[in-house]
């Protein structure tokens, strides 16, 4: 099996970096044939951690993709394509943005509102200092980067300092969490660190930088986690915060606990199920203690999430005539229960259970979940090695498309993590705790 584990990366690194472009790495050979800023983000903690000069070059020309079509109030494009690429991805557009045949990106509007795109850029622009040690990139980012921040700082609408998402405005562009999202919110903690390390690199002030990942990551945890093992300062709430009054109240008194991050926090209203990406995130990025983190894993195996294959991307899933299901989960016959964002399993997720599963310090664990996502991976609609974007959450079979940026470049990540046994870039060394 090791061969097979061997056989895996090496087929993984040929996918994606044959997935780079002119302008970048796009979503995948099938498919999605743009660079989007989440995607080709969260790729590059695979492409940098090949140590692959033409990997660290595609992981640049994705950044000055996204820097170059920056809007002027600071918001990182969605996605950037070629109008003379076919994708079947784009029913909507009759599989082109455009008639164009000129060599000339094109701009995405279909999800502007999108707020992940701006938290994973500035991420991206971190861990590119972090393996590259480039300073004169992060200097020459640097206003980009910082302008990057302060549209995700009018994205808190009510200046609680948590971000304000409206519904299907992350990576789950088809699903129901708003207002205080997990995913993103984690994401926004772990950017202020981001910007504290890569100020001092410059040095340039630091100090609001890290007195506001302080600030915010004690928000985020007093807000979406229910439990003694974060007790509510209600006086505090009372001062600061009272909108915060009614749902942490109410949380406390009907659900008492969880074992987990709620995916979301609303006006008087919250969401109780597992969200496992963004607990997953909230582990690598040091937003969940030791004990926090114990408590995600095992109910990760309890409530069988990686039962089938790792990993599940929600539990329970959402029924039609719920509260949180919505008639535009049909499009495309994508978020039915166990489907797409709606408990399907995402290749990607997995890797990132791997690589907390070694953050944890449960080696043996990830080995094991990594050979289990190796056999994920080679599963195809077609062939063999397809690499595709998810997975039947039931039945485990592929559904999305083959050669899947982000399917190869966090197996690259996760096989990366176990074999060096810690988190690449997000090490203690480089004051992940």
């Amino acid at each position: 099996m090791q061969d097979e584990i061997k056989f895996a990366r090496k087929r993984a690194e040929e996918l994606l970096l044959k997935n780079g472009s002119e302008i970048g790495l796009l979503g995948s050979s099938q498919a999605y044939r743009q660079v989007w800023a989440r995607d080709s983000m969260i790729c590059g903690l695979g492409l940098l951690a090949m140590d692959s000069e033409e990997g660290r070059k595609i992981h640049r020309r994705s950044l000055e993709t996204l820097r170059k079509y920056q809007s002027k109030l600071g918001k990182i494009p969605h996605n950037v394509g070629l109008p003379t690429e076919f994708d079947p991805a784009l029913i909507a557009y009759g599989g082109k943005f455009t008639e164009e045949t000129e060599f000339k990106p094109y701009i995405d509007t279909a999800h502007e509102g999108c707020v992940d795109g701006n938290l994973w850029y500035i991420i991206g622009q971190y861990y590119n200092y972090l393996i590259t040690k480039d300073l004169d990139f992060v200097r020459e980012s640097w206003e980009s980067i910082k302008k990057a921040l302060l549209w995700l700082e009018y994205q808190d609408s009510n200046e609680c300092g948590l971000l304000e998402v409206h519904e299907a405005m992350d990576w789950a562009d088809l699903f129901a969490n708003r207002y205080n999202v997990l995913f993103d919110n984690v994401l926004y903690v772990a950017v202020h660190k981001c910007m504290c390390d890569l100020a001092k690199a410059l040095n340039e002030p630091s100090d609001k930088y890290d007195k506001l990942y302080k600030d915010k990551h004690k928000k985020i945890n007093m807000l979406l986690w229910v439990g003694v093992e974060e007790p509510k300062d209600k006086e505090w709430i009372i001062r600061e915060r009272k909108e915060w009054l009614y749902p942490t109240t109410l949380v406390d008194t009907l659900l008492v606990q969880r074992p987990y991050y709620l995916p979301y926090m609303a006006f008087r209203d919250y969401g109780d199920r597992f969200d496992t990406l963004g607990n997953l995130l909230a582990i690598i990025f040091d937003i969940a203690d030791e004990t926090k983190m114990e408590k995600i894993l095992e109910y990760i195996r309890q409530a069988g999430l990686d039962a089938v294959y790792p990993l599940r991307s929600l539990h329970p899933v959402i029924n039609p005539q719920e509260k949180d299901w919505r008639d535009y989960y049909l499009l495309r016959n994508l978020n039915l229960p166990y489907q797409y964002h709606n408990g399907g399993i995402w290749p990607f997720i997995g890797g990132f259970y791997v690589a907390a599963l070694v953050k944890a310090g449960k080696l043996e664990e990830a080995k094991l979940q990594l050979k289990r996502l190796t056999d994920l991976n080679k599963k195809g609609r077609k062939e063999e090695w397809e690499f595709n974007e998810w997975f039947h959450g039931q039945t485990g079979e592929p559904m999305g498309y083959a050669g899947q940026s982000w399917s190869t470049a966090m197996y690259i990540y996760a096989y990366s993590c176990v074999e060096k046994g810690e988190l690449v870039g997000f090490s203690r060394e480089n004051g992940w705790v």
